[in-house]
């Protein structure tokens, strides 16, 4: 896995610029070893090196109202897209916290969806930044590559974000996205936390939290337009 190839091919110049210091430092280069050294020894890492970077291709730089931030991508075959909670419309089984994800929506927004559509490309082309804190895995081992270099370049990510002079709405879901709330400043951004979607969790504050009318809510307050959250999909 050749990561400098990969952000060549799927990060626009927009987001290589904004990234220089996160691709540059060392964190990224003791990233690249250990990628190389999980590739050699044959585990099998999730997703596949074409979506690695799938939602710096998808939501340019300039474009982001919304970050939504997860945890790790689904470590289960043929699940993960590079997009934090999406799998493809294709799967047949979908995972629980994208159907917790969705059933909240339904709720809060009085919406109906179509079970097809799962892999939120139609949030992203709006302006929804869908990351993960790590963006890679093995798997069958959620957080397994925890210790990788995958935060410092996420902090690296959510920083040159907080930079920007446009306000935008950072949705924290879960107690390792919720880290990340020292990193934003709040007199220019909206911070809108709740717990993971996850069935660990998601009777324990996620539903009922109302985080789509809420975001909303914020994009108005900063001049935008909200997103249509019931677009799922860009088909």
């Amino acid at each position: 896995m050749n990561l400098d190839t990969l952000v060549e091919n799927q990060m626009s110049e927009n987001w290589k610029k904004a990234l220089s210091g996160p691709l540059n430092d060392p964190d990224f280069n003791r990233l690249r070893r250990f990628l190389a050294i999980e590739t050699e020894s044959g585990y099998l890492i999730h997703p596949d090196p074409d979506h690695l970077f799938h939602t710096f291709r998808l939501t340019d730089f300039h474009r982001v109202k919304v970050v939504l931030i997860g945890q790790d991508p689904y470590h289960g075959e043929s699940q993960a897209m590079g997009l934090s909670f999406a799998v493809p419309n294709s799967l047949s089984k979908k995972p629980p916290s994208l159907k917790n994800l969705l059933k909240e929506l339904q709720t809060d927004l009085q919406c109906t969806l179509s079970r097809d559509e799962s892999d939120l490309t139609g949030w992203a082309e709006q302006g929804v930044l869908l990351l993960n804190t790590l963006l890679t895995v093995r798997r069958g081992e959620p957080l397994s590559h925890a210790e990788s270099g995958w935060t410092e370049f996420t902090h690296g990510v959510v920083e040159a974000l907080n930079r920007r002079e446009t306000g935008m709405v950072f949705l924290l879901l879960g107690g390792h996205a919720a880290k990340l709330r020292t990193r934003i400043d709040p007199t220019r951004h909206r911070i809108i936390e709740a717990p993971h979607p996850s069935p660990l969790s998601a009777y324990r504050g996620f539903f009922g939290s109302r985080i789509y009318s809420k975001t909303n809510e914020a994009l108005r307050d900063l001049g935008h337009d909200p997103i249509e959250w019931a677009r799922i999909s860009l088909k």
